[in-house]
C-alpha cells in the first residue's frame, strides 16, 4: 500500500538493543521471522508509507545489521547509539539525520515485526488530523499489568504516561496502555530532545517524557488504538516463535483469499517473499524457502521443499520433491516423488517422476527422465553442466557424467553410464553383455545349502 499524507514522513527505527535474552551472537533484530529479519518486517511496513527518509539506530558493533539492511533497503541512513541510555537517547543520536525536516517523524522499535502499514498510516493521519505534536498507538490488553498507563482526562488526548511500577491504585485501573509506536511533529521532537532530562533513578532518557512536555506546553498529544497483536515485541526465542506463528497465519490467510487452496493450512510454511498464482493446490507439509515463485493451476503435493525456484503454470510437484535454488519448472512439467532439482531448468512438458537427482542441467521440452537417474555434476573439484534435448528419453538408473549433451530425441538405455555426447535421435547403451548360464541357479543353491 502507498498512502498519501498531508505532510512528509521520516521513518526512524530503534534497533540498538543488545537482546541479551535471545542468548545469541546475532543481534536481536536480525533473527528471522518467515525468512526475513525482524527489522526487515518493520522497515517493509514503514516503507509502505513512502517516507522521505528512513533512519536506523544501531549500536557500534552491529556491522551485520548495517550490511543486511543496506542490501535489502538501499538508501537507509544509519545513526549510532554508542551507549544504552534509553529510547530518548537513541532518538537523540539520530537527530542530525532529520535536522531541518518538516513533517512527521514516525518511530518504531526494530523488534516489533507484527506491526502493519495500516496501523502506521492511521497513526500519521491521526497526528495530522488533530495537528498534534505527538501521536501514539495504544492497546487495550485484557491484563494491563506491567504496561505504562495512558493518563487521559479527555480521550483521545493524552496528558502523560505513567509506568506501571509508579502508578497508584486508581491509575492501575486504567486499561489503555502505550503500544510502543509513536509519531512526532519533527520540529517539536528536535526541540524536545534538546530539553530532555534523564531519569533521576535510572539515568536514562525516556521518549515518553515528551508527551508530558507537549501537554504541559499546551500542545496536543493524541492516541489511536491498534490491535494488541501488532504491539508484540520479541525479546526471547519463545516470543520469536510466537511472532512466527502470527506471520504464518497472516500469510496463509492472504494466499487463500487470493485463490490458493491449502488442504491443511497450519502445516504449510511460507517465506515472506513467496509468490503464488491462482487456482494452486497445496497439500499438507509443504515448505517454501526464500525465492519461491509459483504460477497458476499448479499442484504441489505433500512433503515438498521449494526455494529459489520458479514453477510455471500447470506444473505438478511432489510428493516428497526438493527444488533447490536456481531451478525453473516449465509449464505442465512434472517433478515427482523423491526427485531433487538443483540449478536446473525443466522445460515445458518435461518429466522427472521418480527417485532422481538432476543438478546443473537443462532439460528440453517433453523429455522424460527415468527413475533413479542422476546427473553427475561434480568431480570433487569443479561442477559441470548437462544438457538434455527436446523429447529425449533417459532410461531408469542412468548416470549422466557431466559435462555431457544428450541430443534431441535421443534414447539412453536403462542402467547406462554416459560419459560422451549423444547425437540427436541416437540410441546410447553402455551395459555389459548379459550372460545366461543354464541350470547354474540349481547348482548354486545346492552348493550354498551344503555350506
Amino acid at each position: 500500500m502507498t498512502t498519501q499524507h498531508k505532510h512528509k514522513v521520516t521513518s526512524l527505527v530503534l534497533a540498538a538493543g543488545n537482546g541479551t535474552r535471545m542468548k545469541s551472537d546475532l543481534p536481536k533484530v536480525m533473527h528471522e521471522v518467515a525468512g526475513k529479519p525482524m527489522v526487515g518486517h518493520v522497515l517493509s511496513a514503514m516503507n509502505a508509507l513512502s517516507p522521505e527518509r528512513t533512519i536506523l539506530v544501531i549500536a557500534p558493533h552491529m556491522d551485520k545489521v548495517r550490511e543486511r539492511v543496506s542490501t535489502l533497503y538501499p538508501g537507509t541512513r544509519f545513526a549510532i547509539q554508542d551507549q544504552q541510555l534509553g529510547t530518548g537517547h537513541a532518538v537523540r543520536c539520530a537527530r542530525e539525520e532529520f535536522k531541518g525536516f518538516k513533517g512527521t517523524v514516525l518511530i518504531v522499535y526494530g523488534d516489533t515485526p507484527l506491526i502493519t502499514p495500516e496501523s502506521l498510516s492511521k497513526l500519521v493521519a491521526v497526528r495530522e488530523e488533530h495537528n498534534a505534536a505527538v501521536a501514539l498507538l495504544a492497546i487495550h490488553p485484557d491484563d494491563p499489568t506491567g504496561y505504562g498507563r495512558l493518563i487521559m482526562k479527555n480521550e483521545p488526548y493524552v496528558e502523560r504516561i505513567v509506568e506501571c511500577k509508579d502508578a497508584n491504585a486508581e491509575e492501575k485501573k486504567l486499561r489503555w496502555v502505550w503500544g510502543g509506536v509513536i509519531a512526532f511533529d519533527a520540529e517539536f521532537l528536535y526541540e524536545g530532545l534538546e530539553n530532555l532530562e534523564p531519569s533521576p533513578v535510572t539515568k536514562e532518557y525516556y521518549l515518553t517524557t515528551l508527551i508530558e512536555m507537549a501537554s504541559a506546553s499546551g500542545k496536543k498529544a493524541v492516541m489511536a488504538p491498534m490491535d494488541f497483536e501488532e504491539s508484540m515485541g520479541v525479546n526471547n526465542r519463545v516470543q520469536l516463535a510466537q511472532a512466527e506463528a502470527v506471520i504464518q497465519r497472516r500469510l496463509r490467510t492472504r494466499f487463500m483469499e487470493q485463490g490458493v487452496t491449502l488442504m491443511l493450512p497450519e502445516t504449510v510454511y511460507f517465506n515472506s517473499d513467496t509468490q503464488i498464482g491462482r487456482d494452486v493446490v497445496i497439500q499438507p507439509n509443504v515448505f517454501f524457502g526464500p525465492g519461491a515463485i509459483v504460477g497458476d493451476h499448479v499442484e504441489i503435493r505433500a512433503f515438498t521443499h521449494i526455494e529459489g525456484t520458479t514453477i510455471e503454470n500447470g506444473a505438478i510437484i511432489g510428493p516428497f520433491a526438493r527444488l533447490r535454488p536456481g531451478s525453473t519448472v516449465g509449464e505442465n512439467a512434472h517433478v515427482g516423488n523423491f526427485v531433487e532439482l538443483k540449478k536446473t531448468t525443466l522445460a515445458k512438458g518435461a518429466k522427472a517422476n521418480h527417485l532422481s537427482y538432476i543438478g546443473d542441467t537443462t532439460v528440453g521440452e517433453g523429455a522424460n527422465i527415468g527413475a533413479g537417474t542422476i546427473t553427475c555434476n561434480y568431480d570433487g573439484i569443479n561442477k559441470y553442466n548437462t544438457t538434455i534435448g527436446k523429447n529425449a528419453f533417459i532410461g531408469s538408473n542412468s548416470s549422466l557424467v557431466a559435462p555431457v549433451t544428450i541430443g534431441e530425441g535421443a534414447i539412453i538405455g536403462a542402467g547406462s553410464v554416459i560419459t560422451q555426447n549423444v547425437e540427436d535421435h541416437a540410441l546410447a547403451l553402455t551395459r555389459s553383455q548379459q550372460v545366461n548360464k543354464i541350470g547354474k541357479a540349481i547348482e548354486l543353491r545346492q552348493r550354498k545349502g551344503k555350506l
